[in-house]
């Protein structure tokens, strides 16, 4: 008789994974806390997927979670084609699951989040003492973007929680560092670390690295591509010109347009809807309910609008951010004003440009000649 190889039961990993992200995974056990930190285009939202479906083979409800919806549209995709069948595993935002978790018990607040106190309280009210199926497994994406009180309340209504993070990329203002997530997960959390730089070529992360805010340098990866362009700009539409001909140019490249403000970002769109494509354009909007502004193809090729807020986690060939003259009269070295263009800058992987209108270069701008060709 001849012998047959069972069916393989485990997921399959993703052809992209390094060894670097492996050894990550398997140094994860799959009970407890853990913390794994890690700079832009390590490989952190990869390492979250593969998280949470070796947790969900568990037998235990996983969750992946994200605080931008945005995200989590990104993440679905991947999640989904690693999913194995007959596992209980969904990618949520943290606002939707609490909403599910709590229901009407879940009272927002004025930051936008919700009576922790209160939530923390009925978590510890219902911990799952049997140990059943109930309580489920959390893996958080972007983590430093929540709060420390949900970490507090989360530990309680969850079996297991494993987020992942990086400091330097904090763009809200009810935000955590790496110290106080582990605090409030407890002191059993475990923290791990994962290097390297997978996305950004030399030149864009060298030019990132000023305006980082605080942590340790990463190392500069090897691959190499053109310098960052800062380029002055008379109107909107000369900057949806040369978006529309950076597209045409190269149809098969995702070109994200980072904006700050909404009314540059509608500008752009009209224009760039008249430009005749090679793929329809696609805005995305936090207002929006649902529909054609808030539920985006974010792996077909062509031109993606998205606000600052909106870019944590997301990666693109091409990064034009739009509307630099908005940050002129900030101070250049205040925290939040760098670790936000850390943040846009880093989710690029081949080229990025900085457009500005005005009459004088904005201020954080100025002494980067050295690494960027201003235009």
């Amino acid at each position: 008789m001849t012998a047959t190889n069972p069916a393989p039961t485990g997921p399959v990993l993703h052809s992209d994974l390094t060894q670097a992200q492996c050894d990550c995974l398997d140094e994860l056990p799959l009970s407890g806390r853990h913390l794994v930190s890690g700079p832009p285009g390590s490989g952190k939202s990869l390492i979250a997927a593969h998280r949470a479906v070796h947790l969900a083979l568990t037998g235990r409800p996983t969750v992946l979670l994200t605080r931008s919806n945005l995200l989590r549209q990104l993440l679905q995709p991947t999640l989904s084609g690693l999913t194995v069948p007959g596992t209980d595993l969904n990618v949520s935002t943290v606002h939707s699951w609490i909403r599910t978790r709590f229901g009407h018990s879940a009272v927002a607040t004025a930051d936008g989040w919700f009576d922790w106190s209160a939530l923390t309280a009925m978590a510890a009210e219902s911990i799952d003492v049997s140990e059943s199926t109930v309580s489920p497994h959390l893996v958080v994406d972007e983590g430093q973007d929540l709060p420390p009180a949900f970490y507090k309340m989360a530990r309680l209504a969850a079996v297991s929680i494993t987020v992942l993070a990086d400091e330097c990329q904090r763009l809200t203002d009810t935000n955590s560092t790496l110290d106080e997530i582990a605090s409030a997960l407890g002191a059993a959390t475990r923290r791990h670390t994962i290097a390297g730089n997978h996305r950004n070529t030399r030149e864009i992360a060298s030019f990132a690295e000023h305006f980082r805010v605080g942590g340790v340098r990463p190392v500069l990866p090897f691959r190499s591509g053109p310098r960052p362009e800062i380029r002055r700009y008379s109107s909107s539409k000369s900057i949806a010109d040369d978006i529309a001909a950076l597209a045409v140019r190269a149809p098969k490249q995702r070109i994200g347009v980072i904006v700050n403000s909404l009314r540059t970002g509608a500008d752009l769109m009209r224009c760039l809807e008249r430009a005749n494509l090679p793929s329809e354009p696609q805005l995305y909007s936090s207002a929006a309910p649902s529909g054609r502004y808030r539920d985006l193809d974010l792996t077909r090729p062509g031109v993606v609008l998205v606000h600052r807020a909106s870019a944590k986690g997301l990666d693109f060939d091409t990064v034009v951010i739009a509307d630099t003259e908005t940050d002129a009269v900030a101070d250049p070295t205040e925290a939040t004003l760098r670790m936000a263009y850390y943040v846009m800058a880093t989710r690029t992987r081949e080229r990025l440009i900085l457009a500005w209108q005005g009459t004088r270069l904005p201020r954080h701008l100025e002494g980067l000649e050295g690494w960027a060709v201003l235009r």
